[in-house]
């Protein structure tokens, strides 16, 4: 463990890691994912001074000129704060949906074939976490979109949920770090950035102040209510099931909460990816809106061929056929 000055930010972000720590008992250790940025610089600092056995991984993706000096220069700091290692990581980013999701993706997958079986902790703030539920409203896919990232998503553990960016700024200037600005996080042609430096402030200024932490709360009582409902939904489709189907007559007087729900983790088992909201309120329909209609294409399957949901002699069905 490492010693740090009792400063006042340091300590705050010391203290969130601590208590994470306490409630989620990793065993062997945790793994920090850094990027040299304020937040997982700060983060970093105060688990190697929290934890037993922490090690740094670094993910370089490479999209800038000079990325892989600012990677080696985030590993040594790790190592200078106490860490028992750090790694760098290179990845491609690659792949569908933007820069941003194919950054993201590279990201998560080089952290979960890195980790060695241990957490990783991220370091995603308060301020982080209302841009997420601010990005989940826009796609308006329902209180699964707008719950936010949980504090601990095994392997993902984000200790600083609670805190704000500015917190991780000063924890950084009072330890004499000087983090990496990213020219990606200034960069407007981000949907993320904007909502940083535009939406954010222009709701605290319209709202007289607090939207960031109302949006966090907002975000973890969703997903308080979310597991309840998801727990209700897995014991029920436990109940409907008959074989790979499922038995109408035992989910129509299900509460229509629960009862997408249970489309939703039947409809995942059967291979459907990137469901919609529009795409199980139409399988629903083949429950609560019964009319002899046809069946329901949803996501999945491969080109040429559909995942269908259909209802026939009292049961649903899921399969795919050729288009």
């Amino acid at each position: 463990m490492t010693l740090l000055p009792e400063a006042p930010a340091i300590l705050e972000v010391r203290h969130a890691v601590r208590a994470w720590l306490a409630r989620h008992e990793p065993a062997g250790g945790v793994v920090v994912a850094l990027s040299g940025g304020a937040d997982s610089l700060a983060l970093t600092a105060a688990t190697a001074a929290e934890a037993p056995s922490v090690r740094a991984l670094v993910v370089d993706h490479r999209l800038q000129d000079g990325s892989g000096d600012v990677a080696a220069v985030a590993a040594a700091r790790a190592l200078d704060l106490g860490c028992a290692r750090a790694d760098v990581v290179p990845v491609d980013v690659t792949g569908p949906g933007g820069l941003e999701a194919a950054a993201r993706a590279a990201r998560y997958a080089a952290l979960d074939a890195g980790r060695g079986g241990y957490p990783v902790l991220l370091g995603h703030t308060l301020d982080d976490q209302a841009e997420t539920v601010l990005l989940g409203l826009a796609r308006g896919s329902g209180g699964r979109s707008i719950r936010g990232m949980a504090e601990y998503d095994a392997p993902w553990g984000r200790p600083l949920l609670g805190l704000r960016r500015d917190t991780t700024r000063r924890a950084c200037a009072e330890l004499g770090l000087r983090p990496h600005e990213d020219p990606h996080n200034a960069d407007p042609g981000f949907t993320r950035v904007r909502l940083r430096t535009e939406v954010l402030p222009l709701l605290e200024d319209a709202l007289g102040g607090g939207v960031a932490g109302a949006l966090a709360r907002t975000a973890e009582q969703l997903r308080e209510d979310g597991e309840v409902l998801d727990t209700l939904a897995g014991q029920t489709l436990a109940t409907a099931r008959d074989g790979a189907d499922l038995v109408v007559e035992r989910l129509a007087p299900v509460p229509v909460a629960v009862r997408r729900r249970v489309l939703r983790l039947w409809l995942l088992e059967r291979g459907a990816k990137a469901l919609t909201d529009r795409q199980l309120r139409a399988v629903d329909e083949l429950i609560g809106r019964w009319r002899g209609q046809g069946g329901v294409a949803v996501g999945g399957g491969r080109p040429g061929v559909r995942l269908v949901a259909s209802r026939r002699r009292g049961r649903l069905s899921a399969g795919f056929v050729n288009d």
